[in-house]
């Protein structure tokens, strides 16, 4: 006997169309992510594009309710594992507003820091979509 799934909320299909937004990001426009590989990473577009295609797998498992406990796992951990990217990209447009001082440059910075305490409730959302019901 199968056991269901959680319910398909607007949270969980917010963070599905987060993940195939930026999956495709990561597929289209990859350049855009590789300054957050660690330099000490080899193949750093591989890798840019692995997470995007692993992005786009979550999406579409967080949507479908045989593959929502699975995917919700999943999520979690792709959140959790891309988030020094996120601290890097925070500390790459701190740098840049360092040098350029100008109110684009720092408001860039500041959006990038705002955006990191956001991974707590990506995270709350994907381990609710593991949830039985």
């Amino acid at each position: 006997m199968r056991t269901p799934a959680a319910p398909l909320t607007k949270d969980i299909a917010g963070l599905a169309a987060l993940f195939a937004t930026s999956g495709t990001t990561h597929l289209v426009k990859p350049e855009v992510f590789e300054p957050l590989v660690p330099k000490s990473l080899p193949r750093r577009r591989e890798i840019v594009y692995l997470s995007g295609v692993a992005e786009l797998v979550c999406a579409a498992g967080l949507l479908h309710p045989r593959t929502r406990r699975y995917a919700g796992w999943a999520s979690a951990a792709l959140l959790v594992a891309v988030a020094p990217g996120n601290v890097q990209m925070s500390a790459n447009y701190g740098k840049r507003a360092q040098r350029r001082q100008d109110t684009s440059s720092r408001a860039a910075f500041a959006a990038t820091l705002a955006r990191l305490p956001l991974q707590l409730p990506l995270i709350r959302t994907a381990l609710k979509a593991s949830r039985r019901p």
